[in-house]
């Protein structure tokens, strides 16, 4: 990979983000692109980012081998410089253009929500890989998928990740074959324009509640919502759910880049304008549901996908996710038969995982990690099991995601009967005072709440004070495999593996 400096600044020019320059040699190209300056630098271009970046920095990725640096500021140094208006901007386009555009060798279905975006991503690539095999790659919040082999299998750090790994693992993607590219795209890439440039072949928003509103998120609601309907102004034709909130900005956001022939709407409620596909639930078990989708126009039926349809994972919620999925294929003339395949063996670690005990309960594993997404968990369990207790381990995480706190208050008073709060990604917080937080503004004559700080302590506890009828939902946390605590990655067992070592434990093999 390289990069020619008299490129960059064409490139930097043509986006107004170009304030001066100082290069001895504009011919000259570089080999080399960082923004940490603790990594080797030879023949590179370095980017000072960050709100608390320092002079020292520099320094030492000049020391590293950087041979110019890009920055909104100019430095008391004697290296080549670009100063740009937007180094985040500027790092998007730039990353682009060094890994060789990849975007333009990738078909690209993105979608954006406050939740369900992973599982609705993992349905979409459940249907595809077996439709292209080895051809499809993923970026979400659990996994990063970049090629056939399990060396091209890696955790996820973030939902999106900043702009120049995600153009190197898309050009590591085009490398290894991949021909389509399904991803997650969070508030926060648009917020910190990490994916500032790109244009989405299919985008799709699926609703939008408050959340991750705070001092290191989101200033407002209002500042989340702009950021999320970014999703669908770059994208070439989009998928909206008609029963999110706030749909008439949501629809007037697609329309400002797309005709309403572009557009495609679902939901349940038949009585709404522009409706182009219904969804009715027709019949759930403990494993799975079977819900029907319905075109109710000429533009829908051309996409040939009204039928019935079997998801693998629980909840009139995944029907929803299910359907964003079914039409995303659909548009890709992807045969009925295959999509329904796919669905039906789609598999979301941490999503509606459930273990059956023989005498402690029902155990349902779920990242429900918000307000809206644990009160469509959790109304749908009280729904599927009116007679049983529901009972929740659940933290919530510091330095992020503050409003999720009332939100786990207000809905475990609303819908629990048995609370254990306990530790998830505290971050530089105190682990205690989050779930103090919690604690203050549940209604104690509503739902019966303790606190226990160790994450497994809490699950054993649930697992051994319940019985048979009841039913255990670990929420937030899924399948992470780490607690996030000051600044490392404490490694973690995962709550399913937490939940069948108690099980064993006390009820044997």
């Amino acid at each position: 990979m390289s990069l020619k400096i008299s490129q960059a600044i064409d490139i930097l020019k043509q986006d107004h983000l170009l304030v001066s320059s100082q290069v001895t040699d504009l011919d000259k190209s570089v080999t080399n692109i960082s923004y940490n300056s603790r990594e080797k630098q030879d023949n590179g271009i370095f980017f000072c980012k960050g709100n608390n970046f320092k002079a020292e920095y520099l320094q030492q990725a000049i020391s590293q081998g950087a041979e110019i640096y890009v920055a909104e500021k100019e430095f008391d140094s004697d290296t080549d410089h670009i100063i740009v208006n937007d180094i985040q901007k500027a790092l998007a386009l730039l990353s682009a253009a060094y890994f060789g555009n990849p975007e333009k060798d990738l078909f690209i279905i993105a979608f954006t929500g406050t939740k369900g975006k992973t599982t609705t991503s993992y349905f979409i690539y459940d249907i595809l890989k077996e439709v292209f095999p080895k051809k499809v790659a993923l970026f979400s919040t659990i996994d990063r998928i970049v090629g056939p082999n399990p060396e091209d299998k890696f955790k996820s750090d973030l939902t999106t990740p900043e702009s120049l790994e995600l153009f190197r693992d898309m050009r590591r993607a085009v490398d290894n074959g991949m021909t389509h590219l399904v991803m997650e795209v969070s508030s926060q890439a648009y917020k910190k324009n990490r994916v500032y440039g790109l244009t989405f072949d299919i985008g799709g928003f699926l609703n939008i509640t408050p959340d991750h509103i705070g001092a290191n998120e989101h200033p407002t609601y209002e500042d989340y919502l702009f950021c999320k309907k970014q999703l669908l102004i770059n994208s070439k034709i989009n998928i909206i759910n008609r029963d999110t909130n706030d749909f008439d900005t949501v629809y007037s956001a697609a329309l400002e880049t797309s005709s309403a022939d572009n557009i495609y709407l679902f939901g349940r409620d038949q009585t709404k304008d522009n409706l182009d596909f219904l969804l009715t639930s027709k019949e759930a078990t403990l494993k799975d549901s079977i819900f029907h989708v319905e075109a109710l126009n000429d533009k829908a039926v051309s996409l040939n996908i009204t039928g019935d349809y079997k998801l693998g994972l629980v909840g009139d919620f995944n029907e929803i996710n299910g359907t964003a999925a079914i039409l995303a294929t659909g548009l890709l003339d992807i045969p009925t038969a295959d999509i329904y395949d796919g669905l039906q063996g789609a598999h979301v670690p941490g999503r509606m995982e459930h273990i059956t005990s023989k005498s402690h309960g029902i155990i349902f594993v779920d990242y429900a990690h918000n307000y809206a997404s644990m009160k469509a968990l959790l109304g749908f369990l009280h729904t599927e099991y009116p007679k049983s207790k529901l009972k929740v381990v659940v933290g919530s995480p510091g330095d992020k995601g503050i409003s999720r706190r009332a939100g786990f208050s207000k809905v475990l008073t609303e819908l629990a009967d048995v609370a254990i709060l306990t530790t998830d990604d505290p971050g530089f917080e105190n682990p205690a005072d989050i779930c103090a937080e919690i604690y203050g503004k549940i209604d104690h004559s509503k739902v019966s709440t303790k606190i226990v700080l160790d994450r497994k302590e809490a699950i054993r506890e649930m697992i051994t004070s319940s019985q048979n009828g009841d039913i255990i939902v670990l929420a937030a946390k899924g399948n992470d495999a780490y607690q996030k605590t000051k600044g490392v990655d404490v490694p973690y067992p995962t709550d399913p593996v937490v939940a069948k070592t108690v099980l064993k434990d006390i009820e044997g093999e």
